[in-house]
């Protein structure tokens, strides 16, 4: 193993997010113009406004056409994946780039995805946190001890000393309190619109779940790290089932990322927007002695480098 292609998660959209790719490259625009939606994709990708786009029935399916069109380039270009790996929404984005899903059926199933985690979060007063300086079992741990304040769980183990809790907010900040008071470094508040992969996304899963009985899956052509176990798929679960899971449940992405160490993974290609994730491995690599290198796709500039120095990325 050598390559991975790993798609990031919400939070990274941003105004004229694509719009260099667009005017750039044949491929990407092709998945652009090949996209029908409610709303008007491109505008709203390089126009926005940023409070429209950054609502999440407009942010998936704009973060997925960003990453389809991408992925399109690379693979037309001879740049394949050994490997595919994505953070929460990012999944989607994997398991197009291993050939499970289409361009088509992967936006539109996001666009759905989002409309539906919108409808769950809505009237809820929850709040979510990224803890840092903090080991995963610490973070469970105070999240058991805060739960008669109000509801709170662990739902992205990002990276070593870098997790993010959620929920109630009562929960929220009484686990805050008690992680400070264990030595937690800081405690950020996260700008986000619904409590995301906790159980008050079970309406959402439920919704999901139909939706995807109507879109053909193939199996997957190239090895697919999961978020819900943090393991490569195995080829005997139902992905459909396992997406339903995954939007009620944590991430497990650092785990995730060990498991494609562990198989050899030397390379990350961050398809984007946003640096994020190639951050959050360069501290899993560095926490088990590992070396690698990361190379984030923002821009057609960032897209031509990588194309240009193809031979890095094709297996030897």
């Amino acid at each position: 193993m050598k390559t991975v292609f790993m798609y990031a998660g919400q939070g990274s959209q941003k105004v004229g997010m694509g719009q260099d790719l667009y005017e750039s490259f044949s491929e990407y625009r092709e998945v652009v113009d090949g996209i029908q939606i409610e709303f008007d994709l491109k505008t709203m990708m390089h126009e926005g406004p940023i409070d429209q786009l950054s609502l999440t029935e407009h942010t998936q399916p704009c973060m997925a056409a960003f990453a389809a069109g991408v992925t399109k380039v690379l693979k037309a270009n001879g740049i394949t994946p050994d490997a595919v790996c994505g953070l929460s929404l990012g999944e989607y984005g994997a398991l197009h780039g291993a050939g499970v899903i289409s361009a088509e059926d992967y936006v539109a199933v996001t666009a759905f995805r989002g409309r539906a985690m919108a409808n769950a979060a809505k009237g809820l007063e929850c709040s979510m946190s990224a803890v840092l300086g903090m080991d995963s079992a610490t973070v469970e741990q105070a999240c058991a001890e805060s739960r008669k304040a109000g509801f709170v769980t662990l739902v992205n183990y990002n990276c070593p000393g870098q997790y993010v809790i959620c929920g109630d907010e009562a929960g929220v900040a009484a686990t805050e309190a008690l992680l400070k008071e264990k030595g937690a470094k800081r405690c950020i508040r996260l700008n986000v619109s619904g409590p995301f992969h906790t159980k008050y996304m079970e309406p959402a899963a439920e919704a999901l779940r139909k939706k995807l009985e109507t879109v053909e899956f193939a199996h997957p052509q190239t090895p697919v790290v999961l978020n819900v176990t943090g393991d490569f798929y195995n080829g005997c679960d139902d992905l459909k089932d396992i997406l339903e899971q995954q939007v009620k449940s944590g991430v497990h992405f650092e785990e995730g990322i060990m498991k494609l160490l562990e198989a050899g993974a030397q390379q990350f290609i961050e398809i984007g927007p946003g640096n994020t994730l190639s951050g959050f491995v360069k501290k899993i690599a560095k926490a088990v002695g590992k070396e690698v290198t990361t190379v984030t796709i923002d821009t057609a500039e960032e897209l031509k480098k990588v194309l240009e120095q193809k031979e890095v990325y094709v297996r030897g």
